[in-house]
């Protein structure tokens, strides 16, 4: 059946309207509109947003399969309402060559669960020596327009800068994992208070905002655009809102986690908190919220790492760094900044869909929810209330921080151009 009637649905938070889908697009818009034809979706009342895009996800395809796959990460993307994703480059092989990138932009067109554009590295074998082949990754059918050593810093101030002079050509941007590596050696959690009770070592602030502040000044230097990931602390909030005040070119997401939780859940010595960044101070977190809601954080973006479980159920030295996100994501967001006054619907869509599909430069994605455009939509419950249980998940691996804890809201419906991925919240 090609078209779709959504009845009742509050578009971004405001008067419930009928939505028409009909083929690929959003065909009507109004109160009483017509059933003939169409399946009928009863929303009664539940937020509708544009689809929402992740600009930091790891898919770990090719590789590290045993962790997460394209098919069954898209399938955790459509199930938080996501109708795109970017694929982080930290794959093996790494995503540093046209050939890697058209394989994964390939697997995630046969998903059909969510659009995956993939993210290229920005050195050879994220080894921070040589750049990569950023033009042949551009100019190749994944059309890469973002790229990112994510896992690792592109620390040196040469090759960073020579990278945000080559993606200037093609209106590109280097999205940075800004951690200095030698003031993080060793690092286990925040240096703070609970990192020297524990006895762990500690990862100072300090080592984010100075990556932060020489590349927002070399991206002002070259004119070209930079993108700082998983922003953490108060004082990178402070940086980065200085480059904008300054007209620079600089953009920030921040990832649910570091919107809600704190380093003092690492009291418990529970791998499943152990991420990168760590999770930082409960001032940080406030930091944090402020920024997204005033806009100088510009996005949510889920940093979904997933991990199989021998490598988070270990002593926690041993474990690995990361959460998944994808399916907890809306509703950890809506918690922290829909429910506490910060934001409203509206302003969700604009951080978890039009601004980074804009950074992205991400054609078919991040639109308002208009007759005419793209029907890629999200049908969120907000007045749900329910337990995480990561045994439903979608994503191959279960190392959430949010198992046993109450969160609101979930998607009930996903729709990516016009075809339900999602239908009563189950994948369709």
């Amino acid at each position: 059946m090609s078209k779709t009637l959504i009845r009742g649905a509050k578009i971004l938070g405001g008067e419930p309207q009928d939505v028409l889908i009909d083929g690929e697009t959003v065909a009507e818009i109004g109160t009483g509109l017509s059933a003939d034809g169409a399946r009928v979706v009863e929303a009664d009342g539940q937020i509708l947003l544009p689809g929402l895009v992740d600009l930091h996800t790891h898919l770990r395809e090719p590789g590290r399969e045993d962790s997460e796959t394209v098919l069954t990460g898209t399938k955790a993307a459509a199930a938080g309402g996501f109708t795109a994703v970017h694929a982080m480059a930290n794959t093996f092989p790494v995503a540093d060559s046209a050939g890697v990138v058209e394989q994964v932009w390939r697997l995630g067109q046969e998903s059909g669960y969510c659009d995956v554009q993939p993210i290229g590295a920005v050195t050879v074998g994220l080894e921070g020596k040589k750049l990569a082949e950023l033009g042949a990754m551009h100019e190749s059918r994944a059309g890469v327009r973002v790229f990112s050593d994510d896992g690792k810093c592109v620390d040196d101030a040469v090759i960073m800068r020579r990278a945000l002079e080559y993606v200037k050509a093609f209106d590109g941007v280097v999205a940075q994992h800004a951690q200095e590596p030698r003031l993080t050696e060793g690092a286990q959690m925040n240096e703070g208070l609970v990192s020297a009770e524990l006895g762990l070592g500690g990862w100072p602030a300090v080592a984010e905002e100075s990556i932060i502040a020489r590349d927002v000044l070399l991206a002002a230097h070259v004119g070209s655009r930079v993108h700082i990931c998983h922003l953490s602390t108060a004082g990178s909030v402070e940086i980065v809102r200085w480059a904008k005040s300054k007209g620079w070119n600089v953009t920030a997401e921040v990832t649910p986690h570091h919107l809600l939780l704190t380093d003092e859940l690492v009291r418990s010595y529970n791998p499943v908190y152990k991420v990168n960044p760590p999770l930082r101070t409960e001032a940080d977190v406030l930091a944090l919220r402020e920024a997204l809601a005033d806009g100088t954080i510009d996005c949510v973006a889920t940093d979904h790492a997933p991990h199989p479980h021998e490598d988070k159920d270990c002593e926690w030295g041993a474990a690995a760094m990361g959460m998944v996100g994808l399916e907890t994501a809306l509703s950890v967001v809506q918690q922290t900044m829909v429910d506490s006054g910060l934001l409203d619907w509206a302003g969700v869509a604009d951080r978890m869909s039009f601004r980074p599909a804009h950074i992205g430069r991400l054609t078919g994605h991040g639109r308002p929810v208009s007759v005419g455009e793209p029907a890629n939509l999200t049908l969120h419950d907000s007045a749900y209330r329910g337990v995480v249980d990561p045994a439903g998940f979608a994503s191959r691996s279960r190392n959430t921080p949010y198992e046993g804890r109450e969160l609101p809201g979930r998607v009930t419906h996903t729709f990516l151009r016009g075809r339900a991925t999602v239908v009563d919240g189950k994948l369709a």
